[in-house]
């Protein structure tokens, strides 16, 4: 494989069309595109600055490198990319991409980040940043740190495992979620979302898990968590804690250590459908 060692690459579309190269300790300056419509590279500890780095692109490893903030949109249309040990700093990484791989990366500037992508993978990333995942699908995470509203907001076929998620509004409009040993903070948790599972979970949430579809909750904690599951179908929930206030699930059953308030409306449901038990 030819070798690029420590260039300094200017003007838009650089290293256009370049394929089967490794580029190592370089730096990408001033000019849009500069690996554009490129296959089989690796880029070793590499620095971009400008916009749209890589688009239209296959089958790239990215190794110890870093985004710039000024390299914004940076990866978009893209198939087959793994980057491992990376500093995303830039807004708008990953937009109809497919078969992603991070592991160790920081997003420190997440907006509008993973959207429209499939066939995800993230190992130990943290993500500053609103609006990450939207309408991507296929995803598996590992060890996942976020600080962002609105995550995962239309996704579909998604597995986490130990992740701690500030999130308003996270998993909205989902389809077939699981989460595991994981801490999600936020209000409005799941609305209009079905089939999703949280196992082992602590969750801090006014008003979650609200309009849901076929919704299980096993042996998890509902902290500061005021009328949930009003409107939901098919709960069934297990909770090892204290429910502030349970509202008119239409069906399902719902147990928990205590629950300071139950509320069951007959103009909308039908109390024969819902079985709650309580401790105390």
């Amino acid at each position: 494989m030819k070798k690029l060692k420590q260039g300094l690459f200017t003007g838009e579309r650089a290293l256009y069309d370049i394929h089967q190269i490794k580029i190592i300790d370089s730096t990408f300056e001033d000019g849009e595109s500069p690996l554009k419509e490129c296959s089989d590279l690796i880029v070793n500890n590499c620095i971009f600055k400008w916009k749209y780095p890589m688009w239209y692109s296959d089958n790239i490893v990215c190794n110890d490198t870093t985004l710039l903030e000024t390299a914004r949109s940076g990866i978009w249309y893209t198939n087959n990319i793994e980057m491992n040990n990376c500093n995303i700093e830039a807004p708008k990484t990953f937009r109809r991409s497919s078969k992603i791989s991070l592991n160790n990366c920081t997003i420190l500037n997440a907006e509008e980040t993973l959207w429209n992508c499939e066939d995800i993978k993230l190992n130990k990333v943290v993500a500053r940043g609103h609006y990450f995942g939207l309408n991507s699908k296929n995803i598996e995470i590992k060890d996942f740190d976020l600080n962002g509203n609105y995550a995962f907001d239309g996704a579909k076929n998604i597995e986490i495992h130990n992740a701690r998620m500030l999130s308003k509004d996270s998993f909205w409009n989902c389809e077939n979620v699981i989460v595991y040993d994981s801490v999600i903070i936020g209000e409005y948790l799941g609305w209009n979302s079905k089939n999703i599972t949280f196992v082992n979970c602590t969750i801090d949430s006014n008003q979650g898990m609200c309009y849901m579809d076929n919704i299980k909750m096993v042996n998890c904690k509902l902290l500061n968590t005021d009328l949930c599951f009003e409107f939901c179908n098919n709960v069934d929930a297990t909770i090892d804690s204290k429910i502030d206030s349970v509202k008119n699930p239409y069906s399902g059953i719902i147990a928990a250590k205590e629950i300071g308030e139950i509320i069951l409306d007959e103009k909308y449901i039908d109390k024969n459908k819902v079985n709650i038990k309580v401790e105390k």
